[in-house]
């Protein structure tokens, strides 16, 4: 195996191990909790490209689907059966779009990359909040309605992403050049 195969197993290993350490420091916010998720998915992709950035976020899912319970609450199979499991298949579409979007140059400046970031975050709350919306309507019968639904679900989390989005712009303005030497 060369070195830079070697040093994209260590980096989608560390970043799959990051996105579960970002599951468990989490401010308490109604329906979906606040945690640092979003950033270590939003490194991923900057930092790792589109590709290995989502690979990360996949191998972290498979671990949660799995039965390990590096979800923000537990893991297993049947978390698929959770309203907030949206929000995490959008964490790996949203990884992958933002390596993308992010990577087109080859050392990006922060327009690149908050634009890339913001890009991400819509990505994860459309998916989030369809899933929640389906879930609760659809499966556990406890319907939801699109205003409450904006409110709990974007409106009170929004806040602290928007501080992640800048943060990992800045961030990955400083780690990308070390990550590409």
């Amino acid at each position: 195996m060369n070195r830079s195969k070697t040093k994209n197993l260590i980096m989608c290993a560390l970043f799959s191990a990051l996105i579960a350490v970002g599951a468990f420091i989490k401010i308490p916010v109604p329906v979906v909790p606040f945690t640092l998720q979003l950033l270590f998915t939003m490194m991923a992709g900057l930092l790792l490209g589109g590709k290995l950035g989502a690979a990360s976020v996949g191998v972290y899912i498979f671990m949660g689907l799995l039965g390990l319970p590096v979800f923000a609450e537990g893991g297993g199979l049947a978390y698929v059966l959770k309203p907030s499991f949206g929000y995490i298949i959008g964490f790996a579409v949203a990884s992958y779009v933002t390596g993308v979007i992010a990577n087109q140059v080859s050392n990006p400046d922060y327009t690149r990359l908050l634009a890339a970031n913001f890009i991400g975050l819509g990505i994860v709350y459309l998916f989030g909040m369809v899933y929640y919306y389906f879930m609760s309507n659809f499966y556990l019968g406890s319907p939801i309605g699109l205003w409450p639904l904006f409110l709990y679900c974007f409106i009170l989390a929004v806040p602290g992403d928007i501080v992640l989005c800048i943060l990992g712009a800045i961030l990955g303005k400083r780690l990308i050049p070390i990550v590409n030497k």
